[in-house]
């Protein structure tokens, strides 16, 4: 081993092809496995309350199969502590992979489960487990994808490029939606019976198509010298984990109140689905399911046109477009509902969250992952959202409960998501601007000089002082 530390010299450029292969690997698995993810959610409001629970008890059992929806966001930040420190110990890919394959085979679990008149308590209790091995999944797969395409992208387009992952996201909801949309319109006695489980089968070939798309990535070349500057170090390095909880704590607290923007998500994917086809207002499944399509096939032109604005004029100011503007339009999108205008709910639903939330939704990958130096960005991306989510998650759950006994009080339920909007603002505005900070310098003077393998400066940042705020 060499007496002396190598040249600190910047990473290899990053050959041209690279970042778009990067992007299009996060687009298409994110794609396949929050495919998996959402059909839960669709299924969790119009099936599951009448196949894993006591028939007997309607309102009950509504209430239930929604909180089951947020058993995933409970689990993810158990699964981002173990994703997020293979991530930064062994590589993004390795994460890439697992969280594909361990979503589509609990997601295919689900598909062949027993229903509770098969055998009574037992069905819910084997459908939440298959939702814990789901949020466990999820708890990689942005956060991995997020910093695979974050490092393989040019410096000035780390916006863009990022905001595939969330791309992919949508078009998965648009997918599981889409598949929901002719099972939905089922025979109730074939829906209940074979029909749900279908959408559910097909995750035996995200499995598959999972690990062919992403089993070639390469590691990207900051981790690389990351890397290489771990093996050069004499003295065990800390572990990602320790070394992200001792320096990185203030922005891990950032991102988990900026991460509680995604209420948004589940608010208009979830309840607002429950609330409009339920006794309150009685429109039609099929109808609604179209608004969730509509809304994400807009999202899918917004998301990146808003990534590039945030390459330009920086990430703060975009998010907090997103972010404010989503705590007006809730308003208006459950008013909408609770008027049971087909043609005002799909305006409102369109611009709320196909337009305004894709402000905040699209750009999260780059400025939470701008926060962190590579050695721990994984770790901090993933703990750090999956706790934010885990807020959003049961705030499904709390808006039933706020909703009434009736369900029709959108107005509480508008309050409630309007002030997570305002928390996630907060802490973004409060935060640093880093659209223009060089990749290998993001994170650096935080701990020992930005966290470097073994405790001096890393590769290629040069002093970390005179990083911009």
């Amino acid at each position: 081993m060499s007496a002396h530390p190598p040249d600190p010299s910047p990473p290899a450029p990053i050959p041209p092809g690279k970042p778009r292969k990067a992007a299009v690997a996060a687009w298409i698995g994110s794609a396949l496995e929050y495919y998996d993810f959402f059909i839960y959610g669709s299924a969790a409001a119009l099936i599951f309350p009448k196949v894993f629970f006591d028939p007997d008890h309607p309102a009950t059992a509504t209430l239930i199969s929604l909180g089951t929806f947020g058993v995933a966001y409970a689990t993810r930040p158990l699964g981002a502590l173990f994703l997020g420190h293979i991530g930064d110990r062994l590589g993004r890919r390795r994460v890439m992979v697992l969280t594909l394959i361990l979503m589509g085979i609990s997601t295919f679990l689900i598909g062949a489960l027993p229903t509770y008149d098969q055998i009574g308590a037992a069905a819910p209790v084997l459908l939440v487990l298959m939702r814990m091995l789901q949020g466990v999944s999820a708890a990689g797969e942005q956060a991995g994808a997020s910093s695979m395409t974050l490092e393989h992208a040019p410096e000035d387009r780390r916006g863009y490029y990022s905001s595939f992952t969330l791309n992919g996201t949508q078009a998965g909801q648009i997918l599981a939606t889409l598949i929901f949309i002719p099972v939905a319109a089922l025979p109730d006695d074939q829906l209940y019976t074979w029909g749900w489980r279908i959408p559910f089968l097909l995750s035996a070939l995200v499995a598959l198509a999972g690990y062919l798309i992403r089993r070639n990535l390469e590691e990207t070349p900051v981790f690389r010298q990351e890397s290489a500057d771990r093996a050069w170090a004499a003295a065990p390095a800390e572990l990602p984990l320790v070394h992200l909880l001792r320096h990185h704590w203030a922005d891990v607290l950032r991102v988990v109140a900026a991460a509680t923007i995604a209420t948004v998500s589940t608010i208009f994917t979830v309840w607002a689905l429950s609330y409009a086809t339920g006794d309150a207002v009685g429109m039609g499944k099929t109808a609604m399911l179209w608004v969730g399509v509509s809304a994400n096939a807009v999202a899918l032109l917004t998301i990146p046109l808003w990534a590039r604005l945030s390459d330009r004029i920086g990430r703060k100011p975009v998010f907090l477009i997103g972010s404010l503007g989503s705590g007006v339009m809730v308003f208006g999108y459950l008013w909408a509902i609770s008027t049971g205008s087909y043609p005002l709910v799909f305006l409102t639903g369109i611009v709320f969250f196909g337009v305004v939330y894709s402000a905040a939704n699209g750009i999260w990958p780059a400025l939470y992952g701008e926060m962190f130096s590579t050695r721990v960005r994984l770790s901090g991306m993933a703990i750090g959202t999956q706790i934010g989510f885990a807020f959003a998650g049961f705030a499904v759950s709390f808006a039933a409960s706020i909703a009434g006994p009736d369900g029709d009080n959108w107005v509480g339920v508008g309050i409630f998501t309007a002030a997570f909007c305002a928390l996630s603002s907060l802490a973004v505005a409060t935060g640093r601007e880093t659209h223009r900070v060089p990749t290998a310098r993001l994170g650096a003077g935080r701990g020992p000089a930005g966290g470097g393998a073994d405790g001096k400066t890393p590769s290629g940042t040069g002093d970390p002082r005179s990083v911009p705020a």
